[in-house]
């Protein structure tokens, strides 16, 4: 079988049924994005640190104590002739899962100040432990209605939650509150949300609260990549928890301004992901998940021709992105910056909703026990020799060694019976290769303007408007090279982004 087409999927594509969850993300990315930098602004360079240092905490909790309960509705949902077992028992899991979380910040909030010589973070402890409670008591929200095919419900629900969020987290410090005001605000938002993830959840849908059967058989799957995700998340932030126990806040805080990405990856990869999940169980359902392939190739190529070109932008124009979003100060995080948006290219291919949909769940775990051994010495060596760039290098290597253990078994997953499929044969080859030269070409040019304004930028005059206009001026340059290498290649971008509109059912 031959790489992915160029041209475009018919109307039909089951990537437009994402389109409606990609839209609302994107109206709601630049919200979200206010946030770290307004924090970084109007907080100082220490308070900064604290704040990342919370949030780094309560995300790796609600990452960790779902156990794949609320991810395996992606898979039960779609083949469910009563759902609301599996969503009563799912909302029953984590609300425990958040009391759970809340005690684990009570109790150990106290010794990870001390490992973050950071005694500053006891001063939240109640609004943290509130705050995790409540957010992972409201998880299934968003998943519950995707896994059922209620994509415009779903992005419904992602405009109103994340443009609360953000207005709770950013509104309050421009007014003159400090982090702890920002940090009760965040825990109120998070318990309104749990109120209405009981009243939204159960529209439509009929059986039993809890059914004991079903939900044996539930953690049954979820567990593997619920163990997974034990490993997995803290893998992940181990880089982070172990900078931050080796610098002082304010260099943390520039660590984490080098590991920041724009939420391209998850407005994008996220919701292909989930649809792709649940195309694959119909397509199994109907008998034909010789289709499966098709659609993997499909969701990937997508990705390549705006996750390539995207990662190259931020690694050409790294210096003008850090200046204009955070400020001169943290210009020395660019090195970290670089290294970081590695995880951009390594998002392309959506393998682990493809290994979820197909119950292949012990390879997730496979992958992320191999990753947290590797990640282990290579964090302890790269931070105590290397410092920062030992932090972020360490990160970088485990994770390509996780993508490639995943990618082994997507062959599997997606073969029958009557098609066997190899490496070859799932990776869309003309997409990458194409969107890999573009995105090289146009990130030459962003080098070349360096080159030749970098005196004329020094020169600029103070103020919001001088300080973006290098960024922008990047970002145009680029945008047109990547957009005219394209057509030179045969591509027509305008049809490419017409693949993930919304479309009609």
């Amino acid at each position: 079988m031959s790489g992915a087409s160029t041209s475009v999927a018919p109307g039909g594509s089951f990537l437009g049924r994402a389109g409606p969850l990609v839209l609302a993300r994107l109206f709601t990315a630049g919200l979200t994005l206010s946030i770290p930098l307004v924090l970084a602004r109007v907080l100082r360079l220490d308070e900064y640190g604290t704040y990342y240092q919370l949030f780094l905490i309560a995300t790796t909790l609600y990452y960790v104590l779902p156990f794949g309960v609320v991810q395996s509705l992606y898979y039960f949902l779609p083949r469910a002739e009563q759902k609301r077992p599996y969503l009563g028992q799912t909302l029953l899991f984590m609300s425990g899962a958040g009391l759970l979380g809340a005690a684990i910040v009570w109790g150990l909030l106290g010794p990870l100040a001390a490992w973050f010589s950071n005694p500053a973070l006891l001063e939240h402890r109640a609004p943290l432990a509130a705050y995790t409670a409540f957010l992972l008591g409201s998880f299934p929200l968003e998943v519950s209605l995707t896994a059922q095919g209620r994509t415009r419900a779903s992005a419904g629900v992602y405009l109103v939650s994340d443009g609360l969020r953000a207005a709770v987290m950013v509104v309050p410090p421009l007014l003159g509150a400090s982090l702890h005001g920002v940090m009760v605000a965040v825990a109120l938002f998070a318990a309104v949300r749990y109120a209405a993830t009981w009243g939204v959840v159960f529209r439509g849908v009929s059986g039993p609260l809890v059914d004991r059967a079903l939900f044996r058989g539930q953690v049954s799957y979820a567990a593997p990549f619920g163990a997974a995700m034990l490993l997995a998340i803290p893998q992940q932030n181990a880089h982070l928890y172990a900078v931050a126990g080796a610098v002082a806040p304010a260099l943390y805080a520039l660590y984490r301004v080098g590991c920041f990405q724009l939420p391209v990856v998850d407005l994008l990869y996220t919701p292909t992901s989930e649809v792709l999940m649940v195309r694959l169980g119909e397509l199994e359902r109907e008998g034909r998940l010789e289709e499966g392939v098709q659609a993997f190739r499909e969701a990937a190529g997508r990705l390549a021709y705006v996750f390539l070109p995207f990662a190259a932008f931020l690694f050409a124009a790294a210096p003008e992105f850090i200046g204009a979003l955070f400020g001169e100060k943290f210009l020395p995080a660019v090195p970290v910056f670089r290294v970081s948006v590695l995880g951009v290219v390594l998002a392309i291919l959506p393998m682990d909703g493809t290994l979820r949909a197909r119950g292949l769940t012990r390879a997730i775990f496979v992958s992320y026990a191999v990753k947290a051994a590797v990640t282990v010495p290579l964090v302890f060596l790269g931070v105590r020799y290397l410092g920062l760039m030992g932090g972020i290098g360490s990160w970088a290597v485990a994770e390509l060694v996780g993508k490639v253990l995943l990618l082994r078994r997507v062959p599997e997953a997606l073969s029958t019976p009557r098609l066997s499929l190899g490496l070859m044969d799932v990776i869309p080859w003309k997409a990458l290769g194409r969107a890999s030269l573009a995105a090289g070409a146009a990130a030459v040019g962003v080098f070349a303007l360096r080159a030749g304004a970098q005196g004329a930028w020094g020169r600029l005059p103070g103020g919001f408007f001088w300080r973006v206009l290098p960024l922008a001026v990047a970002g145009v340059l680029y945008a047109t090279g990547y957009l005219v290498a394209l057509r030179f290649a045969g591509i027509r971008p305008l049809a490419l982004i017409a693949g993930l509109r919304p479309r009609r059912a």
